[in-house]
């Protein structure tokens, strides 16, 4: 475990930019005390707001750019126009040359995503990377990947895909042997795709010391919580992603809309206070902030762009424990070792974008 965390902030992306990016960072720093910053981005932006966090600015160093990547930019456009001057692309920057520990952006998700692959590549075994997310359930949270970086992926690539999900899930859960479930249209294992079916024949046969397969399960399943690691290539994980944030907006609209129609049910409300409460706090999506992009020869995270400055502070937080707890290493030695899964399994081409 590093004494010092250093976590590069693009202080130019998202919504807001630095207006959230400090203040969500002295947040953090409130709870993580080893933490150390850099702030990339425009100085005459940055410093305004950093001379309202007295604290956060003793342990932070600004990286001045005026360039910021564009919400509406294409990965091709980002890496064309940002590269080697943006504000993202030296936040990964700081991460490639070792002056940090994790980058985090609420920037153009595609950009960002290319920007990290072209500059600090893939792991050995990885063919393509993916977006990790902490998803609330019944049971308390899972961690449910790729939420959308690629499109398809054969065996090797979700066998990839169960065994950093759950190095991830052992850091943040504190367990020695997450379970691991592949997301499919049904939990018989004679049902879905051919890559499916072969990847959970994988997973059953090497029956690895990190993991423990629980077999197939279906979408209900991940609000279940029937595993701490749900797997899924990036097509259908993002679906899903947003066919969740929609029902829990969807929900809220409709318990708002009920509590005020009549003034039996606002009465009703009043006693019923902290139980709506807790119900708010668990959907509430900022807490569950900060995708991981796991994969890569370095650490990233990625904040939602319209977040709060508490919500970016839940992105920093993830950024935080991953490199606390050396979370690429031990995907290293998963993925790696003598005897693992994919050792196992022949990679696909590299795709070319």
């Amino acid at each position: 475990m590093p004494s010092k965390v250093r976590i590069a902030l693009d202080a130019m992306g998202g919504d807001s930019g630095a207006a959230v990016v400090i203040p969500g960072a002295a947040i953090s720093l409130g709870r993580h005390r080893d933490t150390e910053f850099l702030l990339v981005g425009d100085r005459a932006k940055i410093e305004p707001e950093l001379d309202r966090h007295p604290q956060l600015k003793a342990v932070s160093k600004i990286i001045h750019t005026d360039v910021a990547v564009s919400g509406s930019d294409k990965p091709s456009q980002a890496l064309r126009r940002g590269r080697r001057t943006s504000s993202m692309w030296l936040a990964i920057d700081a991460v490639k040359q070792g002056e940090a520990d994790v980058a985090v952006s609420a920037g153009n998700t595609g950009a960002l995503m290319a920007m990290s692959r072209f500059h600090l590549r893939t792991l050995k075994g990885i063919d393509r990377p993916a977006i990790t997310g902490i998803w609330p359930t019944k049971r308390g949270e899972s961690v449910v990947l790729d939420l959308g970086a690629t499109i398809g992926g054969d065996a090797h690539h979700l066998v990839s895909l169960a065994v950093m999900g759950a190095a991830m899930a052992s850091v943040l859960f504190d367990k020695k042997r997450p379970t691991v479930g592949l997301l499919n249209i049904g939990a018989e294992e004679i049902k879905g795709h051919e890559e499916i079916r072969e990847a959970s024949e994988i997973l059953r046969a090497r029956n690895l010391p990190e993991l423990d397969y629980v077999g197939f399960i279906e979408g209900d399943g991940i609000g279940k919580g029937l595993a701490d690691v749900i797997v899924t290539e990036g097509f259908s994980g993002n679906i899903a992603l947003k066919a969740a944030e929609g029902t829990a907006r969807q929900m809220a609209e409709l318990l708002r809309n009920e509590i005020q129609r009549s003034w039996l049910s606002r009465l009703g409300y009043v006693f019923a206070r902290s139980a709506f409460q807790a119900l708010r706090n668990k959907m509430d999506p900022s807490k569950s902030n900060g995708g991981v992009f796991l994969g890569l020869n370095g650490l990233v995270v990625k904040s939602h762009g319209g977040t709060s400055a508490e919500g970016f502070a839940y992105a920093i937080d993830v950024g935080y424990e991953m490199a606390h707890y050396d979370l690429l290493n031990k995907i290293n030695q998963m993925l790696n070792r003598e005897g693992g899964a994919l050792n196992f399994v022949q990679p696909a081409p590299e795709d070319v974008s």
